[in-house]
């Protein structure tokens, strides 16, 4: 308390995380000031409930620095260039993110993190490692960006053993000084670049998530951007660098071995031993990308010293979150998956890998992206596209250039009742066998609020389409 009795203190955003910052510190004896561009109904509202505690707020002014103000906490999505943080810099003021509020806030005896980040998969791979670390008998919870706040989980009355760390590369910039116990960054594709400015940059705050590990430094062996990452990053004495691949693994590597997933990174002999893990069939679903999920979430219990029959029982209780390959039905011979947490090319890629043939359901705001590699790689897997939202001649330019044979259906509505024409078109396309793949590769917010509303809106479409067959 003593720390931050009297502390002037400005929160940047209320929402899920500008709110339970604020009153922790009002709390602590900070004298808060909330503030945020927005005055509409609900910032008014949000406003009126810290108000009632005794935290001043500000609305429609986010931009300024209050005087004397001596510490700045953001929402993670605030972007570096705000006019807020440039006066901030030139006063000297630090700016701080939610978790790296908690990262300080945490007690002497603090649960340790082990740490996931990339472009794709971090949701997932952050439940999978919690369902393993409670297969162990340890008291956990899946926290972070996945939209549980950290600042509860450091501050819970009965304190947690270890804690499942999904962490984006918002939360990272403001993260200065967050050092897990071990972390991995999944993968690593171009996203968010409007907000952090470059490529280059992108990747430096995602590789914040190695700094200072203690045990294990986790990274992808197809994606050797993830290994630079663990090259360039302060780490303690003894932490090691562990490699996970969906081939045979090497000493120091978790991967495959004949439906087998192995470690040889935690195991009294790298040289000469494999421990087996689980099998492919252990993971829901066991699509390529997902295995490689559940390879990374195991590196990251072994580290912690989980053994190896809490990972298969961990990866045999997850069940995944909607809208993630999810399949939907299958109706005439034609299974139906929404995948449309695919919001980039990346994940979109990592999708059309796992089925074939497939007709696809594409298109949103491409958010800058290129959609020729995307394209390129999964032509031979297409029978059909169709294509919808406002950025959607992206992905047919790129069609027409690498895949001129597939047919293609280009729907100009941008209402969201296109999604029900867009199952409906690819229904008359596809062949028994086939998988209509909801997999977007763009963004949702054109049509949807989010992509889970566009996911539950197609899931909604294939049920009245299973309902109207059965009704045949």
């Amino acid at each position: 308390m003593t720390r931050w009795q009297g502390k002037r203190v400005v929160v940047a955003g209320l929402g899920v995380s500008g709110m339970p910052a604020a009153r922790v510190l009002h709390a602590r004896g900070a004298q808060v000031t909330a503030v945020t561009d927005g005055d509409d109904e609900r910032s008014r509202a949000q406003a009126e409930e810290l108000r009632a505690e005794g935290i001043t707020v500000r609305l429609g002014d986010g931009a300024s620095l209050p005087e004397s103000t001596e510490l700045v906490v953001t929402a993670p999505g605030w972007q570096p260039d705000k006019p807020l943080f440039q006066a901030a810099a030139a006063a000297g003021v630090p700016v701080w993110g939610d978790v790296e509020l908690a990262w300080r806030l945490r007690g002497p005896d603090a649960a340790p993190w082990l740490a996931v980040t990339g472009t794709n998969g971090k949701t997932t791979t952050v439940r999978m490692l919690a369902a393993i670390l409670e297969a162990a008998g340890l008291r956990t919870a899946a926290v972070g960006n996945i939209g549980v706040s950290l600042l509860d989980a450091v501050l819970a009355e009965e304190p947690y053993d270890v804690l499942a760390v999904e962490l984006s590369s918002y939360q990272l910039h403001w993260a200065p000084s967050v050092r897990p116990h071990s972390a991995v960054v999944l993968n690593l594709a171009p996203d968010h670049l409007d907000w952090h400015g470059s490529m280059a940059a992108y990747a430096a705050d995602k590789g914040r998530v190695y700094e200072g590990n203690q045990v294990a430094c986790v990274y992808n062996l197809a994606d050797p951007a993830t290994e630079r990452l663990v090259r360039e990053a302060e780490v303690e004495e003894g932490c090691r660098a562990i490699g996970f691949t969906l081939g045979a693994p090497r000493p120091s590597e978790l991967g495959v071995v004949d439906g087998l997933l192995v470690d040889r990174a935690f195991v009294p002999d790298r040289g000469k031993q494999a421990q087996e893990l689980a099998e492919l069939t252990d993971v829901d679903p066991p699509a390529p990308h997902n295995i490689a999920n559940a390879l990374a979430a195991a590196a990251l219990a072994r580290a912690y010293g989980v053994p190896a029959t809490a990972v298969r029982e961990g990866l045999r209780a997850f069940r995944p979150d909607p809208h993630r390959i999810e399949t939907v039905a299958e109706v005439g011979s034609v299974t139906y998956v929404d995948d449309s947490k695919a919001t980039n090319t990346h994940a979109a890629e990592a999708s059309l890998a796992a089925y074939e043939p497939i007709v696809w359901i594409a298109g949103g705001l491409a958010k800058g992206a290129s959609f020729d590699e995307l394209v390129q790689g999964a032509a031979k897997r297409l029978r059909a596209v169709i294509l919808m939202g406002r950025d959607r001649h992206l992905i047919r330019e790129a069609l027409a250039r690498h895949a001129p044979q597939v047919p293609v259906v280009d729907l100009h509505r941008t209402d969201t009742g296109a999604m029900s024409e867009a199952v409906r078109e690819a229904a008359g396309l596809a062949l028994p066998g086939d998988t209509v793949l909801l997999a977007p590769a763009c963004a949702s917010m054109d049509m949807f609020t989010n992509y889970l509303v566009r996911g539950d809106v197609f899931a909604d479409a294939v049920r009245a389409l299973d309902t109207a067959a059965e009704g045949d």
